[in-house]
């Protein structure tokens, strides 16, 4: 449970204090979608609601009280079958201040009325059983020249455009600098769908003092740092999985609080079994500070679940993590944790188009991008990526030598990038319309990007505001040796894989040259 320095004496001062506490309240059918309830709108009954320890439903008068606790805020759980009336800045309105305004660090939140406003919930019958969903990880903003490069990179070609009907942020929505949180929340809201967002270590304040008070800055801008939100096929929970531990070092290392695992024991039996539970958090699972019992913790509570997905970010790379019992997981089936792409990618930084936008390209040789959730009913659902700009189509990044001596040893190969590849995937390359030959995965750097990095060495100024950043092994790398032994002249190489259901190819080419020692 967060318990901050400050909440005994706030409790002393409960009295003077209660208006800003929203353990108490209601939820009402908000028919004219106005986010205001008119005369005739219906209280709703038997709506979970919750402060992200207790959870509670409302009785027939549409009213609901959670007991008294240290949690900054209480949020409604949107059911399916409702849309949640939008705030002021567009985000969905589903939270208020809960029992512990010292969370805060004694300012009071915009929606402290001297009465709780109850929550509008806008009847949404023609919801559908499949849909889609943006999902965003790591926008990472240091100034306003970064939410400028995130608008233009990213937001900006997906306005009218996409087809999602959810879009989330999953941590790492700033750079440690909440006062760009509006230009943000601005930006995701013009896509016109409710907007949900995870913290992330970077969205912690830098001058906390404690776990308790790490969040008061997103608190106060972005909503509760636990929730659920449910759809007719899908339930996502948001969970802050950063435990800040102010003046050691590391300063944060990743886990879940006691308060957490209570809300999910007590939500999770809720869920019916065929709606795919999506968890979303910021520090990937795998990450060697999250802590292992709080991960042994989690599985028990998911391993009896058929239809489950994790999603992360945090690493500025892309993977996908299949937990098995190798691995501590037990359920019947692998739990899949997809680590989505950076949307700064490498933190905006490389050298700059035509646009002026940097190239940005990840450690792992990734373009920053946006990931896609496709859901579908009985837990069905796959996941996708897209470039920062770029076509559907472009899944598969290839590198090879421009030329070769031919007769050579075939010591050098061609490189192929799958950008949503993982170990296990077919992928296949031809030259020249041969047979097609399986490619082998590696884990090496992309040489796309060590390019870049020798070129950056070998440059006498700086070719960028910052360097690309330093190539690492890639999980989603595959290589072919290139054949010698063709004719003289320009060869055609190709690369294919399957994702989905769909081919994605690449082609590029080299040339054999006859030389003599």
């Amino acid at each position: 449970m967060r318990l901050s320095l400050f909440a005994g004496l706030w409790l002393a001062c409960a009295p003077l204090l209660a208006a800003a506490s929203c353990v108490d309240g209601a939820v009402f059918a908000d028919t004219n979608g106005n986010g205001l309830r008119d005369a005739g709108e219906q209280p709703l009954p038997g709506i979970a609601v919750s402060d992200g320890e207790h959870l509670v439903r409302t009785d027939a008068q549409g009213r609901y009280r959670l007991p008294a606790s240290t949690q900054p805020t209480v949020f409604v759980i949107k059911p399916a079958g409702y849309r949640a009336a939008a705030r002021a800045d567009g985000l969905p309105d589903i939270w208020r201040p809960g029992s512990a305004p010292a969370a805060f660090k004694g300012k009071r939140p915009a929606d402290a009325d001297a009465q709780c406003p109850p929550f509008a919930l806008v009847p949404d019958a023609d919801a559908p059983a499949s849909f889609q969903t943006l999902l965003m990880a790591d926008s990472q903003t240091s100034n306003a020249l970064d939410v400028g490069y995130f608008e233009r990179d990213l937001i900006a070609p997906l306005r009218g455009t996409h087809q999602a009907r959810l879009g989330l942020t999953l941590g790492d929505i700033t750079n440690d600098d909440p006062a760009l949180y509006p230009a943000l929340v601005a930006a995701v809201t013009s896509l016109r769908v409710p907007w949900l967002h995870v913290p992330g270590n970077h969205d912690m304040d830098v001058d906390a003092r404690s776990d308790a008070t790490s969040l008061a800055s997103y608190h106060r801008a972005l909503g509760p740092d636990t929730y659920a939100w449910e759809e007719r096929t899908m339930v996502f929970i948001g969970l802050d999985d950063i435990i800040a531990q102010p003046g050691q070092k590391p300063a944060y290392i990743g886990g879940l609080r006691e308060d957490q695992f209570a809300f999910l024991e007590r939500y999770l039996p809720t869920v019916p079994e065929d709606k795919l539970l999506v968890i979303g958090v910021h520090i990937p699972l795998f990450d060697h500070r999250f802590r292992e019992a709080d991960r042994k913790r989690l599985f028990a509570l998911l391993e009896n679940r058929a239809n489950r997905l994790i999603l992360s970010g945090h690493t500025h790379e892309q993977s996908q993590t299949f937990w098995d019992a190798a691995r501590g997981w037990n359920g019947a089936t692998p739990l899949h944790e997809y680590n989505v792409g950076a949307a700064c990618g490498a933190f905006w930084s490389g050298v700059k188009d035509a646009q002026g936008i940097p190239d940005t390209t990840m450690a792992d040789g990734t373009p920053n991008g946006y990931g896609l959730l496709n859901v579908q009913p009985q837990g069905r659902y796959s996941v996708e990526y897209r470039a920062a700009r770029a076509p559907a189509s472009e899944q598969i990044a290839l590198h090879a030598p421009r030329v070769l001596r031919r007769g050579a040893y075939p010591a050098w190969g061609v490189y192929a990038n799958v950008f949503m590849g993982y170990d296990g995937l077919p992928v296949e390359f031809r030259v020249d319309d041969g047979p097609w030959l399986p490619m082998k995965r590696i884990e090496q750097p992309d040489p796309r990007l060590l390019q870049e990095n020798i070129a950056d060495d070998l440059a006498t100024a700086l070719r960028g505001y910052d360097r690309s950043p330093e190539a690492t092994p890639s999980s989603h790398l595959w290589r072919a040796a290139l054949p010698t032994t063709l004719a003289e002249g320009e060869h055609t190489v190709e690369v294919r894989t399957t994702l989905n259901g769909t081919v994605y190819s690449r082609r590029t080419t080299y040339r054999l040259q006859n030389a003599t020692p």
